[in-house]
């Protein structure tokens, strides 16, 4: 496949890159500063900024499918504010491209620990992660009233780790997956695995969906 990567430099985003130039698909990364990523077998790097939805559009046009992994940054002060400006713009940077495939990478806080209450919405939820993950949902709600994409959200496990890949991975839904009473975990080189799976084979069209060991 031909796939436009949004966020290639960041924590997923370089994970998801790796998985998808080991099984042999060609990548377009959108790179505000394209000297980040060094030059890969298989990598096509254009300039863009995530931010723009006419630069997004030019740069995605003509591939099979988008994936973003985009985030601002965790210690960005307005996280919020950014996440969802780059995420609109990607939003309306794939539409107006005329491309219809699109996986968005977004956080575990919208995932339900109980009937009408999100993970982010618990006193427990780390407060230095709560602006990210509530741009996530927003996020989530944008994507889920879009009828001209073939959209697919991933919210990860509670518990995204540095870690080996082992291609092994539990599928769920709307609530997250558990280790009997702990919360489940992945690597993020595994959750890449999970990304590069449903573009390969797309179970998830229109719908959100999480994985953990």
């Amino acid at each position: 496949m031909n796939i436009a990567l949004i966020g290639a430099t960041g924590f997923v985003g370089s994970a998801v890159l790796d998985e998808l130039l080991r099984r042999g698909h060609r990548v377009t990364a959108l790179a505000r500063n394209p000297a980040k990523l060094a030059p890969r077998e298989g990598l096509t790097v254009r300039e863009a900024d995530a931010q723009d939805a006419a630069q997004v559009a030019r740069a995605v046009a003509g591939h099979d499918a988008v994936v973003s992994a985009y985030n601002p940054g965790w210690t960005v002060p307005d996280i919020h504010d950014q996440f969802l400006r780059g995420t609109r713009a990607i939003i309306d940077g794939t539409k107006q491209s005329g491309l219809r495939r699109i996986l968005l990478v977004g956080g575990a806080g919208s995932l339900f620990v109980a009937p009408g209450v999100q993970l982010v919405d618990t006193p427990q939820f780390p407060a230095e992660w709560k602006q990210g993950a509530l741009a996530a949902r927003e996020a989530l709600n944008w994507i889920r009233a879009e009828d001209a994409l073939d959209w697919t959200f991933l919210s990860p496990a509670i518990l995204l780790q540095p870690g080996e890949r082992t291609g092994q991975y539990r599928l769920g839904t709307e609530s997250p997956l558990m280790n009997g009473d702990q919360p489940g975990s992945i690597s993020v080189a595994d959750l890449a695995v999970a990304i590069a799976d449903e573009l390969e084979t797309p179970r998830h069209v229109r719908q959100r969906f999480t994985v953990a060991y």
